[in-house]
């Protein structure tokens, strides 16, 4: 086939007729006479600009893979070059272990674990007071590895090895200019907070809250309070004061900081007065900046009254399996989960950070994010125990100046959450800037769709996404993305290093599609729960199969791999309907129904009728503002696209129109929360 485009179907996506006349035959020229990957890789480099219209970046993707057999997997919109390929952390290892592919490397990382970590810990330079005598032992099994054995150390110490005077942060307040603490100032600012711990009589061991957003002060907390010896009790600065004195209960926190306001879009939202409702202990409180005066409850403290001038501080060195930090998990079925990280957890983000996003010395990483959530703790260890720079941006990442903030703070690796892509592309407030510092995009936290994607590699002249899919349980990803692979939109390349996997099928065998089961051990991966038997949630009653190890570990994932290699995610199995008989994912719906133009996204929620019966399936539709609620023109274009791309017996049963969907600090869909509503109606 001939693959020629017209000079109106360039126009048509909104370029200037004098532009599309100029760029059109070169285009015809590269789509008749090369081979698709070939022929992508010029349009990009030669033709496609991120001040392009994306519709024109869409046009020519969609044209040049016209032929691709998807049956295979996707097709690719990123290709590493040899000299991009030889710049990669991966490729240093592959060579000081004299490993001639990354498919051999994964396996060297999975077939020799222990070597694998220990490698890991030399390259990252992880300090010790005490070094281990052994790198994991396992007297209980892979269910409960102990790591770093004998070893004492402080995880923190490993943060400062960059010298004193390079950028550790850069930030930027709201209406304000770009701040840089250096390692030498966010150190001193670690050591005043872990004295003022000791001074405010706290002890080693004693957990400590933080709720408050990411900004330069939180960092300095959550290492002050890991230096000090005590454990970091994470919660995001989104939660009612209900959710915080669950959260409080369930790590007995001795303490917490907190802020007086949190200033969100020129609105001032109370912090501490969540804390004084949740009947929190002895609460620290920063200053926000707002006008607005507080009065503090007997015995808390204001940051100024705590924080201590003595900028030193001998780290409290302790064994490996030690606390650092207490987590949740979203909170969708429940209870959140309590998971505590201990000091070998952050050797596992910054292992994920210097393998698959590529962190390098002085690279300046953003990832708009809370303490509240994984991805909090990851950022500060991914980027200062490889001796990066965190990038922090105060306001909301949904308006343009974030973008600014991009370009002005050269941000090298960016990290997001689909819907924040999808609200950039719907908003188009993310046009005109210059993010060619960008190196790579990470994506986490739910499920991505191929067309932002691409969008979203698109606005920084392409640049590959090193889609990252884990859990606070596993301390970074289970599968992700390289810079030494070619990078489709809304793919996984490779199971993460030292880590592997299996999917299976409903009837436990080995397949292309269905449930991930985790193979252990690997450090990062939990081996006990504050509120939940370990052994229940992860081990009991897993498959055991001839050929694997044993025993499997639970995850609760639905991937698909393609037979090309790429992995596409299909949600959770939690979230699993059964319509006519047939099991799908609320994902594989939602991301049929969310290429409906108009529609920004979608929930989809399976409800049993009182009197019994087959599940309903029902849609809950967030609209983009310019859009008119026509329920039934709707439901009818919804029930076509199921029928065209899923499944014809696939009935929806009612929609329902909402401004926003409900979502856990994770930025994770509560379907739960959905399903109750649905149900008082």
């Amino acid at each position: 086939m001939n693959k020629q485009l017209s000079l109106e179907q360039i126009i048509n996506c909104g370029v200037e007729t004098s532009a599309a006349s100029t760029m059109l035959p070169q285009i015809n020229q590269w789509l008749s006479s090369l081979a698709a990957a070939d022929c992508w890789q010029h349009l990009t480099q030669q033709i496609l600009k991120p001040n392009h219209p994306f519709a024109l970046h869409e046009l020519l993707y969609n044209t040049t893979f016209s032929e691709w057999d998807s049956s295979q997997g996707p097709p690719p919109a990123w290709f590493p070059s040899d000299k991009q390929i030889q710049a990669t952390n991966i490729a240093a290892l592959m060579g000081e272990l004299k490993v001639n592919s990354y498919p051999e490397l994964h396996t060297w990382s999975v077939q020799n674990r222990a070597e694998f970590w220990k490698l890991m810990i030399q390259r990252l330079g992880i300090r010790f007071r005490e070094k281990y005598t052994q790198i994991v032992d396992r007297p209980q099994g892979v269910e409960s590895p102990q790591w770093l054995v004998n070893a004492r150390f402080n995880i923190v110490e490993s943060c400062f090895q960059a010298p004193p005077e390079h950028p550790a942060i850069i930030f930027q307040p709201p209406g304000g200019s770009l701040f840089t603490l250096t390692y030498g100032e966010l150190h001193a600012l670690t050591n005043r907070v872990a004295n003022g711990l000791v001074a405010a009589g706290f002890h080693p061991g004693d957990a400590i809250a933080i709720y408050m957003p990411m900004t330069a002060e939180s960092v300095a907390i959550y290492l002050g309070i890991v230096k000090a010896g005590c454990v970091v009790v994470s919660i995001a600065d989104s939660f009612a004061a209900d959710e915080i004195a669950t959260r409080l209960r369930l790590s007995k926190a001795q303490g917490i900081f907190t802020q007086d306001w949190l200033l969100r879009s020129d609105k001032q939202l109370p912090l501490y007065s969540q804390v004084v409702d949740a009947d929190a202990p002895k609460a620290i409180v920063l200053p926000s900046g707002a006008s607005v005066d507080i009065k503090l409850r007997p015995g808390d403290l204001s940051w100024s009254d705590f924080l201590s001038e003595n900028k030193i501080f001998d780290a409290i060195t302790v064994s490996a399996s030690t606390y650092t930090n207490i987590l949740f998990s979203s909170g969708t079925t429940g209870e959140p989960k309590a998971i505590p990280w201990n000091q070998t957890t952050p050797i596992k983000c910054a292992a994920d950070g210097h393998l698959h996003q590529d962190i390098h010395p002085q690279d300046v990483v953003a990832w708009p994010t809370n303490l509240g959530w994984m991805m909090g703790p990851w950022l500060i260890y991914a980027s200062l125990i490889n001796q990066a720079t965190i990038a922090l941006y105060y306001g909301v990442p949904t308006e343009r100046g974030f973008g600014q903030f991009v370009q002005d703070a050269r941000v090298n690796m960016l990290g997001v959450v689909p819907s924040l892509v999808s609200s950039w592309r719907s908003t188009a407030c993310m046009e005109g800037f210059d993010w060619s510092q960008v190196k790579a995009f990470s994506s986490t936290g739910e499920c991505s769709n191929a067309q932002d994607m691409l969008f979203l590699m698109s606005l920084a002249g392409y640049r590959p996404i090193i889609e990252y899919c884990g859990g606070t349980e596993i301390g970074g990803g289970y599968i992700t993305g390289t810079l030494v692979q070619p990078c489709a939109p809304s793919t996984f390349t490779t199971p993460a290093m030292g880590l592997d996997f299996v999917i299976l099928d409903e009837s436990g065998q080995p397949n292309n599609k269905g449930e991930v089961w985790l193979i252990p051990p690997a450090i990062g991966l939990s081996t006990e729960l504050l509120n939940r038997n370990h052994h229940q949630v992860y081990f009991a009653h897993t498959p055991h199969l001839p050929g694997f190890p044993s025993p499997l570990r639970r995850h609760g994932d639905q991937m698909e791999h393609f037979p090309n290699g790429y992995y596409h995610a299909h949600g959770r199995v939690d979230d699993t309907m059964n319509l006519g008989g047939i099991k799908v994912s609320s994902v594989e719906i939602e991301q049929i129904l969310n290429a409906e133009p108009g529609v920004r996204e979608t929930a989809a929620i399976a409800i049993s009728p009182l009197g019994g019966g087959p599940s309903q399936l029902v849609i809950y539709v967030v609209l983009a503002p310019e859009f008119p609620q026509d329920k039934e023109k709707l439901m009818n274009s919804f029930q076509a696209l199921l029928r065209q791309h899923l499944n014809p017996l696939f009935k929806i049963s009612e929609l329902t129109f909402v401004e926003a969907l409900p979502r856990t600090a994770s930025n994770k869909v509560m379907r739960r929360l959905l399903r109750e509503q649905y149900a008082k109606i």
